[in-house]
């Protein structure tokens, strides 16, 4: 049925009409959390497998923190976001717009007084008796006037009080958006930092096999010409080196953009400010996950309560598509004194008041009120929809993120396992050429796959950083509490 099927209900009597009113339309009531108790199917881990000496717990029914990001426990992660919080021109427009909205809603509160006005006039006039058949000439003589005024719009059937309604569902809007809006740039903040320090670890080893694949090269030259190696193996060593050597710019720029990114987010040009840069090695995996109820996150995701307040007004805005359907009633009354001067304005003779009901009812406007509502109803069941789907995209979102944190720790423990492989392969060679029972060629080759190999790790290292600034994201970050905010 209809959310606006339940609002005509009589108001019965004149008097209880006139003075007492009700609201039409329906009673705005929160979507209900799904009925589930978790995010995945079958149930949510407690913890992820151990990696690389480290396992992650999540601990169900405990939201995060606002200042999430200091979990890493890095002071320059800290200041980085921080930059972000105070300089961002995205926060302050956000800020900005809750501002304006709360102003328009301390503007909507004014209907629920009387309107008083005040006027004073000083005019010249000249009187014409013709105007009553008179013949002799009108005199001159100067009309001051001293007035006031009152009004007040009798809210009869409550559509000034669900416009206020849907002013402050606006505000609660705009303070969604603005959470979001911290949500999204420390979370960005965080994750361009972790890549970049990503990018340029990998970089650094990249380097590292070019130069080994240089010694490969000349090595193997010497040994083809000393007729110990084949021609063949200098081409494919040379291939090698020409991979490794187009894998660096990539890398370069990728850690470039990272800067430059890292300097906007934090309201700096690039040319301005060269953001200080975090290395994974700084950063302290958070070993304990906050993992909200399903029933919590519907009210603590900004994006949800965003979506909840544009239902609030849409169901707002139907009650006052509904209270134009009916009469208007408004009380006036206004007192003046009339005077020819200054000093009989105030005479008893001069006086003038007037006190009345206006009452404005529509009788045929050809179906737009009807159609109006009937546009704010099918505009509410557009935002319910909205909301649900918004609901569905975040608890998705945070199954995603759980499962990836348990691949992670997989992910991480196999290039963890491949990287001591490849280490330990290396130095034994290394061993054996001291010893005699390896030529150097096997010994940089080993010392390439050992290359290789940390170039594995770091991503899957930095992936699991980054999964887990996801999953604090996808929970709402902690930012619905206002005091976070700083504000």
């Amino acid at each position: 049925m209809s959310p606006a099927r339940n609002f005509l209900g009589p108001c019965y009597g004149a008097l209880l009409v006139l003075f007492a009113g009700c609201a039409l339309g329906p009673d705005f009531k929160a979507p209900q959390a799904p009925a589930t108790g978790h995010y995945n199917q079958g149930g949510d881990p407690a913890s992820t497998a151990d990696a690389d000496g480290q396992a992650q717990h999540f601990e169900a029914g405990v939201g995060a923190t606002a200042r999430w990001w200091q979990l890493f426990h890095s002071a320059t992660l800290d200041a980085l976001v921080d930059q972000g919080l105070a300089h961002n021109p995205g926060v302050a427009a956000a800020q900005a717009s809750l501002r304006q909205s709360q102003s328009a809603l301390q503007a909507g509160y004014g209907v629920f007084y009387p309107q008083v006005n005040a006027g004073v006039g000083a005019t010249r006039e000249k009187f014409s008796p013709a105007l009553f058949g008179g013949t002799t000439p009108g005199p001159t003589f100067n009309l001051f006037t001293l007035s006031a005024s009152v009004g007040y719009a009798l809210d009869v059937f409550g559509g000034q009080r669900r416009t206020v309604e849907g002013l402050a569902a606006q505000v609660d809007l705009q303070q969604a958006l603005l959470l979001g809006n911290y949500l999204a740039l420390s979370g960005n903040i965080v994750n361009t930092a972790i890549a970049r320090a990503a990018y340029e670890s990998e970089a650094v080893d990249t380097r590292a096999l070019i130069d080994l694949q240089r010694a490969q090269v000349t090595l193997a030259e010497k040994q083809f010409q000393a007729g110990t190696t084949a021609y063949g193996t200098v081409f494919a060593l040379r291939n090698q080196l020409a991979q490794f050597e187009a894998a660096l710019p990539p890398l370069q720029q990728k850690a470039d953009q990272a800067a430059h990114l890292l300097a906007t987010l934090g309201g700096r040009l690039p040319s301005e400010w060269q953001p200080p840069a975090v290395t994974l090695s700084e950063l302290a995996l958070p070993g304990r996950l906050p993992l909200s109820l399903p029933s919590e996150l519907v009210r603590r995701r900004p994006d949800i309560v965003a979506a909840e307040a544009t239902l609030h007004a849409a169901s707002a805005n139907i009650g006052v598509a509904t209270a134009a359907l009916f009469p208007a009633f408004t009380l006036n009354g206004g007192y003046g004194q009339y005077g020819t001067s200054t000093g009989t304005l105030f005479a008893s003779n001069g006086n003038f008041w007037s006190l009345g009901v206006d009452v404005a009812a529509p009788i045929f406007d050809g179906g737009t009120l009807r159609a109006r509502r009937q546009a704010a109803e099918e505009a509410y069941q557009q935002n319910l929809a909205l909301y649900r789907q918004t609901v569905l995209g975040a608890f998705g979102q945070v199954a995603d993120t759980i499962r990836a944190l348990q691949h992670d720790a997989e992910a991480l423990q196999s290039a963890t396992e491949s990287l001591a492989a490849a280490e330990g392969a290396w130095h034994l060679l290394e061993a054996n050429e001291r010893a005699g029972l390896a030529n150097g060629l096997a010994v940089l080759a080993a010392e390439v796959q050992y290359r290789q190999a940390r170039i594995t790790y770091v991503q899957a290292q930095a992936l699991r950083f980054q999964d887990t600034t996801a999953l604090f994201v996808a929970l709402g970050g902690g930012w619905e509490n206002p005091a976070a905010t700083g504000n």
